[in-house]
């Protein structure tokens, strides 16, 4: 009866925690979903979540305001998202070779400015993070109740971005426009429909979203900044964007999948299994590369994904 009761509680908080874990790659997978729908690929997903996390790191920090720092994580992620949208919408610059520099731009801005903040110090600073809140009486519900009920804001809005996002690609015009970009801009363009400011548009979202992905390493899971704080999870939520074929709620599943697999070796190195702990370390990577194997052939990618618009071009 005991080991039932542990088994139920370890599959209980497993679940709890692979949605947490969930929430950065599905915000982010949101944001680079509207992105590719309308034909840009943003390699550069690493850099906006390190972005975001940074900069609502340090507005929480000196502000001790958790809703400032999460303004300033959406800006951080929006400031990378439009350097990448103005470098390959303006001058027309290959999206993924832009995309990769702002990788390791963002990786030494964030270092280089918190270092000439903090120095070189022993102690880690701490910003305010964001506590989870019950809702009455679904909270109460046996076991499902304290899973799904009793989380942090970013996890209730990132089921309702969920939503919005499906109603905005799915039930609407402008959704059906985002597509016909991506699939056919030249032709888009010639019905009417501004492929550049369509483009910018999503490119915004894609930063805000990202950023926001970003702050909740900060500002909910961790309470602290430190260098490549976000260790890859851009490159993981631009893989979950594939297996979600860039659906809404196929992001959020497939970033289930992969937080579920990311919590899992967390609880398996509390086990003492005696194995080395970089064996539990790559568990949710290579879940995400096998996972990643059956989806080959099957992404559905816009026909001009990554492809620059020239309006003169013929």
């Amino acid at each position: 009866m005991a080991e039932a009761g542990s088994a139920l509680y370890f599959i209980i908080t497993l679940f709890a925690a692979s949605i947490r874990m969930a929430v950065p790659l599905t915000l982010a997978g949101l944001g680079e979903t509207f992105s590719e729908r309308s034909g840009v690929l943003n390699i550069g997903l690493e850099g906006i979540m390190l972005s975001g996390a940074f900069f609502s790191f340090m507005a929480a920090f000196i502000t001790q305001n958790i809703l400032i720092g999460v303004i300033f994580g959406c800006l951080g992620g929006l400031l990378i998202s439009m350097i990448h949208a103005f470098m390959s919408f303006k001058y027309y610059v290959n999206q993924t070779i832009v995309g990769i520099a702002l990788n390791f731009f963002s990786l030494g801005l964030t270092s280089f400015l918190f270092l000439a903040y903090f120095g070189r110090t022993t102690t880690v600073p701490q910003c305010p993070v964001v506590k989870p809140i019950k809702i009455p009486l679904l909270s109460d519900i046996p076991i499902v109740g304290d899973v799904l009920f009793n989380q942090d804001i970013f996890v209730y809005f990132t089921v309702f971005a969920c939503f919005v996002s499906y109603i905005i690609l799915y039930k609407t015009v402008w959704g059906t426009n985002i597509d016909s970009i991506g699939e056919h801009p030249k032709a888009a363009d010639t019905v009417g429909l501004n492929v550049k400011r369509t483009r910018y548009i999503t490119a915004i979202i894609n930063g805000c979203l990202g950023g926001l992905g970003g702050a909740y390493l900060t500002l909910a899971m961790l309470g602290f900044f430190m260098e490549n704080i976000t260790s890859g999870k851009g490159f993981i939520a631009l893989v979950v964007v594939i297996l979600g074929r860039r659906h809404p709620f196929g992001v959020l599943f497939a970033a289930l999948l992969v937080g579920a697999a990311e919590a899992l070796q967390y609880r398996l190195q509390t086990l003492g299994l005696g194995l080395p702990s970089q064996v539990f370390i790559m568990l949710p990577y290579v879940v995400t590369v096998i996972v990643l194997l059956f989806s080959i052939g099957k992404s559905g990618d816009p026909a001009a994904l990554g492809i620059s618009y020239k309006r003169s071009s013929r």
